[in-house]
């Protein structure tokens, strides 16, 4: 039994919980700064996607994500084979950082090296020394919010 389909069941929970209507809510009290903070973890993630950084990219995952995938090398052919337009990318455009779920989750609207958009929703923790880390990234297509 190969490395993913042991881990089918939790890997099905995970995306089942980034699944559920999108109720994206303003994140109303993150200050700037926060708001900052978050930024920067997932640009240091696609920093490091686009050097082929495996530990860096790892390193800003959630202690969740870390343990699901194992090691670096684990988490990274997850993101080659599952979020092309993440990994490999023409344009990234920031936009809200919203509540969903109770959750703080940053959309990053991604246009793909063959020019498809996704919108990703990066699903935000703070780690037990209080850094915030991606705990989720799930790519909505075209009309999955009305669009």
């Amino acid at each position: 039994m190969g490395y993913y389909s042991r881990r089918l069941p939790l890997i099905a929970a995970l995306c089942g919980l980034m699944t559920l209507a999108p109720a994206f809510v303003s994140a109303t009290g993150v200050s700037a700064a926060e708001h900052g903070r978050i930024r920067a973890v997932i640009e240091r993630q696609l920093e490091a996607f686009s050097r082929d950084d495996e530990r860096a990219a790892y390193a800003v995952a959630s202690p969740l994500i870390q343990r699901l995938f194992g090691n670096p090398a684990n988490f990274m052919a997850m993101v080659r084979a599952g979020y092309p337009q993440v990994y490999r990318h023409r344009r990234a455009e920031f936009g809200a950082l919203s509540e969903m779920n109770g959750e703080l989750v940053q959309l990053v609207t991604f246009t793909g090296l063959d020019g498809h958009k996704v919108l990703a929703v990066y699903s935000m923790v703070k780690d037990n020394t209080g850094a915030w880390r991606i705990n989720g990234c799930r790519l909505l297509q075209k009309g999955e919010l009305g669009a």
